[in-house]
């Protein structure tokens, strides 16, 4: 694989990358020091990402290894810290925070650094109750608390629309409910989604489905596609998800990582490197600069384990 060949380009095509090593690191079981987070995101910010989902503030009993995003935020080497107060003139990767509740939220907002709020939205029962400890009902609720919350504090809440590509758990799934809950959340205001393929079971197919009916029926909103795969079957969706219309992909270097309240054999998730690739050869802008993505990736395999 060629990474010398991913240097910024500027065709006429571009793409948003969200990298993600919260969600890389989050489910491994041994705690990586704060230092070595610290150094591995800071390496990820000087790649020319857009946005950087770099941690999480939810219940260090629920997902331990992100007990010290406060800590780790406090250590990033950002531009808006050379700039005036209030993050105002911010360049670079936009940081984003998951958060599962309002008590989440209320702590992540208090960071000027940090721009998008994530909540993770299941549309099936079982798993929203896995993964927020909460029913639909209760998790609507909570969006409408935090979405309040993120206009009052200036900033912008990413809905992640999970088991959105199907669920292993019995519970009733369709495209349709898909399309029904995008469509509930949106008179909420809330501009950005992401369809979530929490376990890797999307298929070409359903991912055409899904992006090519959502996007041209709500074209003020912005579609993102969070994708876990095997890896044979990485190509096709990327391939599936960008000739529908998607300009917003996740990705992990190295596709580290998964989501640790999901199906005990997890898929990992899109690997940067494979979205790179694709992108490059179609002559697609990323933004992505190959040195400092090879300098990333270097201090990826020091930091997680084998």
């Amino acid at each position: 694989m060629n990474l010398s060949a991913y240097s910024v380009q500027h065709p006429a095509s571009s793409v948003r990358l969200i990298e993600c090593p919260r969600d890389a690191m989050q489910g491994i079981h041994d705690f990586i020091p704060t230092d070595k987070k610290i150094a591995y995101i800071n390496s990820i910010l000087k790649c020319g990402f857009d946005t950087v989902d770099f941690g999480s503030f939810v219940s260090p009993k629920s997902i331990p290894q992100m007990r010290d995003t406060a800590e780790v935020l406090q250590g990033l080497d950002l531009p808006s810290r050379n700039s005036s107060p209030g993050g105002g003139g911010r360049e670079g990767a936009k940081l984003l925070a998951i958060i599962a509740n309002t008590r989440g939220a209320e702590d992540a907002v208090a960071f000027d650094e940090i721009t998008y709020l994530g909540f993770p939205f299941s549309i099936s029962e079982t798993f929203q109750q896995r993964n927020t400890n909460s029913s639909i009902a209760e998790s609507l609720k909570r969006v409408e608390e935090i979405q309040s919350l993120c206009v009052k504090k200036n900033k912008q809440l990413v809905i992640y629309i999970s088991m959105a590509f199907g669920n292993p758990y019995g519970d009733e799934w369709n495209v349709g409910k898909v399309e029904e809950w995008v469509k509930k959340l949106a008179q909420l205001d809330i501009k950005i989604f992401a369809l979530s393929d929490t376990i890797g079971v999307s298929n070409p197919e359903n991912i055409t489905y899904l992006f090519s009916n959502l996007i041209p029926a709500l074209p003020k909103l912005e579609f993102g596609a969070h994708l876990h795969t095997t890896p044979d079957k990485w190509e096709e969706k990327i391939a599936a998800a960008y000739n529908a219309g998607c300009r917003r992909f996740d990705g992990a270097i190295k596709g580290y990582g998964g989501c640790p309240m999901a199906a005990d054999k997890l898929t990992g998730n899109m690997p940067t490197e494979n979205l790179l690739s694709f992108f490059n050869r179609k002559e697609i802008s990323t933004g992505v600069h190959s040195n400092a993505l090879l300098d990333a990736m270097q201090i990826a395999a020091k930091t997680f384990p084998l």
